[in-house]
């Protein structure tokens, strides 16, 4: 059995002390993910961004806010874990400036200068020792599977999960696994807990040693 890491959920980016940037995940997904393992008997911790779903008891759970956050606890836990699912969705900008307390309104436009969060996946991958594997979650909207593809050689990943935004926020999904070379390895649809079965047991066909 392994050990794995799953991240899970959106992160927040505040823009002054009540306001911040996120998007529409949910955690559904990684809440699937994590159920699924735990059925094959592995040992999951999750990083979750904030969700209101609850994850099973089973698994050890370090919350987070912030795309840093994220990646500050994911790198100390992955070194002690056999693979990581990179479910959740990072938010991928923040603030060039936090402003310390809450922006007034002006009438006039507000302009925002974003910068780059950190990459949590490609970091991880650029770090993982030989008998690690990590798997990314693409979703796109255009250009899927070349941008899915892509995604996974410059993040160093075994195996992408390509899906679309109807994913996020919903009870279902339809995703299709890829590996190196552009091989579908599966296209699966259905609950979010069907979906996920279906790619840990891909995973553990593929990439989980006995």
């Amino acid at each position: 059995m392994a050990r794995i890491l799953i991240t899970s959920g959106p992160t927040r980016q505040y823009l002054d002390p009540v306001r911040y940037l996120t998007n529409a995940s949910s955690g559904r997904m990684g809440r699937a993910l994590v159920s699924a393992a735990l059925e094959l008997g592995h040992q999951v911790v999750v990083v979750s961004g904030p969700v209101e779903v609850d994850y099973p008891a089973e698994a050890e759970v370090v919350p987070v806010i912030s795309t840093e956050e994220m990646l500050e606890v994911s790198r100390r836990l992955f070194v002690d874990c056999d693979g990581l699912i990179g479910a959740a969705a990072p938010c991928d900008y923040r603030p060039l400036a936090v402003e310390n307390q809450k922006i007034a309104k002006t009438g006039g436009p507000l302009v925002l200068q974003l910068v780059e969060t950190p990459d949590v996946l490609a970091t991880l991958g650029a770090e993982k020792k030989p008998h690690q594997w990590t798997v990314a979650f693409a979703l796109e909207t255009e250009d899927q599977r070349f941008r899915a593809l892509t995604k996974l050689e410059k993040k160093n990943c075994e195996m992408v999960v390509l899906n679309g935004p109807q994913a996020m926020n919903s009870l279902d999904n339809a995703v299709e696994v890829l590996v190196r070379g552009g091989e579908l390895l599966e296209a699966i649809a259905g609950d979010k807990e069907t979906v996920a079965r279906g790619i840990l047991r891909l995973i553990s066909q593929r990439l989980i040693r006995d």
